[in-house]
């Protein structure tokens, strides 16, 4: 059967907000019986857009991550629920009774992603519902979909067979895999913001005229094994992404044919700049 998914590509959220009002608007002072009861003015983000900056200066990037319920094959929040208030449809889609779940605020606490609220004049749990009222009237897309002006968000409708053949050509990865909780949502470059790199930039001076130098081979190892290799641009700049935050020990080898080479140590913890580099 063909079931509902969502696509995230990280590289392409700006951060514009666009899916985050698009969410409001459709649920704010708007009672969906079934699917989800209004949501407060104030205080909840179903879509919540989270930020992580990486790098120092002069290199720094930004990367904005939408994080909403995952609608997951396995969810926490359907194994914590009395009285079935919280449920799994045919087509993928977790939906939260607004009035079965009414005073079951220890949901919140099931979600390890921070995306069930607590509505508290009304006393319920709320969550992105994917907007299954309006696929249910007919819609092709949700609005967060709709409103997004940089392609960010891609809903589609497929079976789990052509789902993960689509993850494995696109490249696409769960928020926390090792939850286990077999989300939904898939994320494009996630690497962008769990991720860290190593940058730097390579010089040269003659007769006290600095230089950029390009085609620098630079080589990472990790534990004396190779783990990526590059080569410095006409701006003399490297860049080794997508390096795990476990602050393990690198060595970054640089070498040249005509300028000689020399080897840095970084123990990285968080992405880091190296400077300047001469050879």
């Amino acid at each position: 059967m063909k079931k509902w998914n969502l696509i995230v590509d990280v590289d392409n959220c700006t951060n514009c907000n666009g899916c985050v009002l698009a969410c409001h608007d459709e649920h704010f002072e708007n009672d969906f019986p079934g699917y989800a009861a209004p949501m407060p003015k104030h205080g909840h983000s179903w879509i919540d857009i989270r930020q992580k900056v990486r790098g120092t200066s002069p290199v720094v990037d930004v990367a904005y991550l939408p994080v909403m319920c995952q609608h997951c094959d396995e969810a926490p929040c359907i194994a914590a629920a009395k009285n079935g208030a919280a449920s799994k449809r045919a087509d993928g889609i977790v939906i939260i009774d607004p009035a079965k779940a009414k005073g079951q605020k220890e949901l919140i606490d099931s979600c390890p992603y921070g995306a069930i609220w607590w509505n508290e004049e009304l006393q319920v749990p709320q969550h992105w519902i994917f907007d299954a009222h309006l696929l249910d009237a007919g819609w092709t897309e949700p609005r967060a979909q709709q409103s997004c002006a940089t392609g960010a968000i891609r809903a589609v409708k497929v079976e789990d067979a052509e789902m993960l053949r689509i993850a494995e050509e696109e490249g696409l990865k769960h928020l926390n895999p090792e939850l286990g909780t077999k989300p939904r949502v898939w994320y494009a470059n996630l690497d962008r913001y769990t991720s860290c790199f190593i940058a730097g930039s390579i010089e040269t001076e003659a007769k006290g005229i600095v230089d950029c130098v390009e085609g620098a081979r630079i080589v990472l190892k990790r534990g004396g094994e190779q783990v990526q290799e590059t080569v410095s641009d006409n701006y003399g700049d490297f860049k080794f992404d997508g390096l795990a935050e476990d602050g393990a020990s690198y060595k970054v080898e640089i070498s040249h044919d005509r300028l000689g080479s020399k080897s840095l140590d970084v123990k990285l913890k968080d992405s880091v700049y190296l400077g300047a580099i001469s050879l």
